[in-house]
């Protein structure tokens, strides 16, 4: 199902006008819908299109791309033993092909790259060489390893280096574009389901394809998770060893991130980990972060080596909060549903669902054009100088010398303020106030599902934001 999308379209249509030849990646996470997209992009139409082998060898390899240049309409030549024959054979096809631009389209290129065999530089021959000094040829590559894609294409330090024409880094829809893609499928769901659904499986539209009509949330979660046959029940197990090619410091990582609600420092990740004090852990947490698993953010008042790592991929959360132990029954959510250990997840999941919508809480507060600074913070208590401890995970300080602290609240109804939450929250405010010597003003926020119940213990609440506001566009 292809729905939204519409920048990205543009841009990959934008390539056909063009003057001069391009050459694009696109890269994301696995299931994000890259493929699809440069597919509806150029309306499949294209010159030549090659997927490479999950787990072929080089000669594998070489047997499917030549099986695509047949395909493509090539005939009568040898089987080619290197990349740099292969992409010799793509020029001739290429060079048959009638007048306009050539689209050539590469899916999981990183697949091809086996040990040794050559790929990039044959890439950069032929790019180089040949490709960017014709006018004619559209170049797409892409795949799901992201941290492949980085390192050899988009950050590439050798002949590839600053050649990419355009980019695409493809991430995961907001609720906006799932709830378009609900739509489309002709599935009923409010917004708090919609929500819901998102706490699970984020906003990666494979996932969401596998919804049905007719099915409640809770028997589509079971139907797609915990059923005997899911077909995400295992999906955890090939996501990372799609992304990286050796997933076993990344999964070190998040496993270890996922134990830490409010995140960990880059030391505090070696101390929990085995992993070595290297730039190659630097490089790791970087690739985590571009593929949408993590989010590094500047605690209010540090420098940005300071900085934390938080777990958000709310797909991952999930796993390690109900899916990594395997000992669930395969109507588990439809019984769990009201349970407390539901009622605990969701408000945690509903907090990672508004650190991935800050644009749409910014929105809501009429701050869209303000400078800001989105950050946390956090203290520990100190009794003698009158701390209480604060936790704070979303502050955005303004340009405007306003100060919003932010305190995401999952509820069924209105937010009601008790007695409890008007202590805390002034807490919270007194010990920022104290500690930062922010002379802001302090404005408490209040992020809920669907709105605040006003009462005796409401008044410190200045401002208030809904799910309606994060399905904004």
């Amino acid at each position: 199902m292809f729905v939204a999308r519409e920048q990205e379209v543009q841009l990959l249509r934008s390539t056909i006008d063009d003057e001069y030849s391009q050459f694009v990646a696109v890269y994301g996470r696995r299931r994000v819908g890259k493929t699809l997209l440069v597919r509806e992009g150029f309306q499949y139409q294209f010159t030549f299109q090659h997927a490479g082998l999950a787990d072929g060898g080089l000669r594998d390899q070489l047997y499917a791309f030549s099986e695509s240049l047949r395909d493509a309409g090539m005939r009568d030549f040898s089987q080619p033993k290197s990349w740099l024959e292969a992409f010799s054979l793509l020029k001739e096809l290429i060079r048959m092909a009638p007048d306009g631009k050539k689209v050539i389209f590469i899916d999981e290129l990183s697949w091809m790259d086996t040990p040794r065999s050559g790929l990039i530089t044959a890439v950069e021959n032929f790019w180089n060489g040949w490709a960017s000094a014709r006018r004619d040829i559209v170049l797409i590559v892409c795949a799901s390893a992201t941290s492949w894609m980085l390192s050899k294409i988009v950050h590439n330090k050798g002949g590839l280096y600053n050649r990419l024409t355009k980019q695409i880094h493809l991430r995961p829809f907001t609720l906006r574009e799932c709830e378009l893609m609900l739509t489309a499928k002709g599935i009923e769901m409010n917004r708090y389901q919609t929500l819901e659904c998102y706490m699970v499986m984020g906003g990666i539209p494979f996932y969401w394809d596998f919804l049905q009509r007719g099915k409640s949330l809770a028997q589509n979660i079971d139907a797609i998770f915990f059923a005997r046959d899911a077909p995400l029940r295992r999906e955890f197990d090939y996501l990372f060893s799609s992304l990286f090619k050796h997933p076993s410091d990344y999964l070190a990582i998040v496993s270890a991130l996922a134990r830490r609600k409010a995140g960990m420092t880059r030391e505090e990740i070696l101390a929990s980990t085995s992993l070595a004090d290297s730039g190659a852990l630097t490089q790791k947490l970087g690739e985590l972060e571009s593929c949408g698993f993590l989010r590094r953010y500047r605690a209010y008042g540090k420098k940005q080596r300071d900085a934390l790592y938080q777990l958000v991929d709310n797909f991952t959360l999930f796993h390690y909060k109900f899916l990594a132990d395997g000992d669930k029954d395969e109507f588990f959510w439809e019984h769990m549903t009201d349970s407390g250990l539901h009622n605990a997840w969701c408000g945690l999941a509903f907090e990672r669902v508004c650190l991935e919508h800050v644009s749409q809480i910014k929105r809501a507060l009429g701050i869209s054009g303000v400078l800001t600074d989105v950050c946390s913070w956090s203290c520990k208590s100190d009794a003698d100088n009158g701390i209480y401890g604060s936790q704070i995970d979303l502050v955005i300080a303004r340009r405007d010398h306003v100060t919003n602290l932010c305190e995401m609240k999952y509820a069924r109804n209105d937010f009601a303020v008790t007695k409890a939450v008007d202590e805390s929250l002034r807490h919270k405010a007194a010990d920022f106030r104290q500690l930062t010597k922010s002379r802001d003003s302090i404005h408490v926020t209040i992020v809920t599902t669907y709105g605040l119940k006003q009462n005796a213990y409401s008044g410190m609440i200045q401002s208030v934001v809904t799910a309606d506001d994060l399905f904004a566009d």
